[in-house]
This record gives structure tokens, sequence and C-alpha cells, in this order.
């Protein structure tokens, strides 16, 4: 049973309306991420320095960096090829060549971005399965500007150079297309480009300094693409013989419809733009990542797949760890007993959890989710604007 000074700081984290900043967090806007407040105060509190941390649904990396951080080891699985790519740049330290080399491409190349960039050299960049939608007047123009700079990349050296600069275009094509209700010039598309590559240089500098100093000696995590179906399948796990001490994670939401594979463009139409600019392979539909289709009576698909995940979750976490999960439902009274049936069949056991200065216990802790996108503001305080924190024990 958690004590009451424990939980009283995993709610106020749990309600932590902050932006996500600091460290490589802003890297790229990956959705339905939580606050890195919230995962590192659940880190903290429950397990100690050189714990395994897992996350099996990782997305954008919150868990992974602030467990690096916090002197812990990381591994991390997703099936999508996009969140390996992402969280693999925000947890990969630069050396200093490769840092000027970035910075000279930066001041050089940038200005040379241009829509009449001669299209017979960014040709086999533009294929029309990769860039769906972005004929649209408010992205065609800053689709050749993103192809000719994605040209560029075979300027830079190394890899690890390579997609630090892959991600930088992914982050500012994200703003500059995804969303958005006015056009982007060209000029600014390549001044902000120019802004998020020494931003996320700084970023990136603080993340070394946290990771390779005092508590927190850097620990290179583990990252997988697969599904967490298969968890203990992977070698990390079948091989090795390691338990994860604690998971902290965001599963796929019940009954809610989330692009993790997309963006929307010119009047909410989808591009999978994102695969394009970060070189990843996609293919596939949103059912895939989100457990089935949000319109399956019952989501008997999700349930089901929901279930053989978090078994595979259960047979790596050690007997007695913790497991800390947010989550929304879109039919919160149906929804969630049935995902606690799940968790309890997996063979975790929900934790009570006790209020500070009172002997009164809860289950759940509920927020509000912030900084919602605009569209879905306006849709008011919908079951899917609200978010349950779950904390279980393996037993």
């Amino acid at each position: 049973m958690l004590i009451n000074q424990n939980i009283q700081k995993l709610i106020e984290s749990a309600h932590d309306k902050k932006q996500v900043t600091g460290l490589t967090h802003n890297f790229y806007r990956y959705p339905a991420r939580f606050s890195p407040t919230f995962a590192s105060t659940a880190i903290e509190l429950l397990s100690k320095q050189g714990d395994i941390i897992l996350d099996p649904y990782m997305g954008g990396g919150t868990t992974i960096i602030e467990a690096m951080v916090s002197g812990r080891h990381a591994i991390g699985t997703d099936l999508n090829s996009l969140s390996v790519f992402l969280v693999k740049v925000k947890t990969t330290i630069l050396n200093g060549i490769e840092k000027k080399t970035l910075c000279l491409w930066t001041d050089n190349l940038i200005p040379r971005l241009t829509y009449r960039y001669p299209r017979k050299d960014i040709e086999q960049l533009l294929s029309d399965d990769k860039t769906k939608n972005l004929n649209l007047y408010r992205a065609r123009f800053i689709k050749k500007l993103i192809a000719s700079a994605i040209n560029f990349l075979s300027s830079l050296e190394t890899q690890n150079a390579i997609d630090f600069a892959r991600c930088a275009i992914l982050k500012t094509s994200q703003w500059a297309l995804d969303g958005r209700k006015s056009h982007t010039t060209l000029n600014q598309f390549r001044d902000k480009l120019k802004e998020n590559i020494y931003e996320m240089l700084k970023d990136l500098e603080e993340f070394e300094q946290r990771t390779t100093s005092g508590k927190s000696m850097f620990i290179k995590p583990t990252l997988i693409q697969a599904d967490a179906a298969l968890l203990d399948k992977a070698s990390i796990f079948s091989e090795l013989n390691l338990k994860a001490d604690l998971v902290v994670t965001s599963p796929p939401y019940p009954g809610l419809h989330i692009l993790y594979h997309r963006w929307q463009v010119d009047g909410r139409r989808e591009t999978p733009a994102p695969y394009w600019i970060a070189g990843c392979e996609d293919g596939q539909g949103d059912s895939f990542y989100n457990f089935g289709s949000r319109h399956q009576p019952g989501l008997d698909s999700y349930f089901e797949k929901s279930l053989n995940t978090l078994k595979a979750i259960r047979k790596v976490t050690r007997d007695g760890g913790y497991i800390v999960q947010m989550l929304s439902f879109s039919n919160p009274e149906e929804h969630l007993p049935r995902y606690l049936d799940n968790m309890k069949n997996a063979g975790f056991k929900e934790e009570l959890l006790q209020k500070e200065n009172t002997t009164e216990y809860t289950n759940r802790i509920w927020r509000t989710v912030p900084n919602r996108k605009w569209h879905a503001t306006l849709k008011g305080k919908t079951s899917g604007s609200r978010e349950v924190v779950l904390v279980h024990v393996a037993i």
C-alpha cells in the first residue's frame, strides 16, 4: 500500500498542467503524451537508482527520458516506427564534431531551401503515397522545401547527425502543417527550422549534463520496435532473464481515435508525411495503433489485444513491481471495469492509495486533459477529455 505522502505527490504530479518542456521532451509533439513531472514522480517514488523502468507503449519517450536522468535503466517498446525513431534521437548524445557540423549545416544550407529547387534532384523524394494530401493549397509550397531539406541531409557525415536534422525538419514541418488554420510562408519555415535546430542542440546539452553527472551516470536505453504482446520474447528479457522493477506507461485508449501515424492538413485531411520526413516505414491504419477500430461494438478486439499485452508485461515484471498507467475511455462506466478485469486476469492487483492526513483511500486519480488541440477543445468536456491514473502491483 502506498503511504499518504507518496500518493499526494503522485496526485499533484498527475494534475500538472504545464506545457511539456525541458530536456529533449519537446523535440516533437507526440499524441497523448503525459507530463514529464508525472513520469519522474512515479519513477522517484516507486523505484531506486539502477532499477529497470519499462514503458511498453513508449510513444514520445517521456518515461524513457525521465528514467535515464533518474539513474535508471530504461527499456521502451512501441509498434510505431516513428516512435522508435524519435526516442532514439531524443536519447542519443552527439559528439563535438557532430554538433559543429550541424551548426554549419544550419547556417549555410537552410537559407538555400527554396520552392524552386530543381525537381529532378528531389523527384525520388516526392512519391504520392508518402506525401498524400501535401499537394493541397496550404501544404504544396512547404512540401518542396521539406524535400530539399531532406536532400541536403547527405552532406552530414554521421547517422546520428542525419537523424537529429531529420527530427528538426519533422518538428518544424509539424508546426507548419499539422492542424494549422493559417498558411505558413517559406520564410517562416526557414526561420523556424533554424530556431528549432539551435534550441534542440541546447536541450540535448541539458539532457547530456543530466545523464552524465552525479547520480545519473549515462545508461543507454534499450529501444525495441515490437508489439507489446511479444514483449516477453525480446532478447533482453528472454535471454538475459531481466525483469522490470517498474512500468510507467500510457496504453492506447479504449474507443478513442488518436492519430499516432498521421497529421491533419488543410481542413483536417490526413497525411502520412511524418514517416516520409523521418525516413520510417508505415503502411498501417489507425486501428493498428489503437488496438482496433473505435466503431467496433463493444470494443472486443481492443480488450482482447489489451489483455494479451498486459499478460506479456506481467511476464517481464518482477513480483511486487508496480505498473502506473495513465489512460482515458470513450465510455468510462462500461470500459473501465473491463480494463480492470484485464489487469486482474493478467496478474496485477489494484493498489489502494491513501489520501494525505486522512484514513480515506481511493483507487484512482482522475484529471482533466490539459493543452488539448483547438478542434478537440471545441467539443467540450467529453469522456475523452478526462484521464485516469491506475496503480497496480504485480502479484
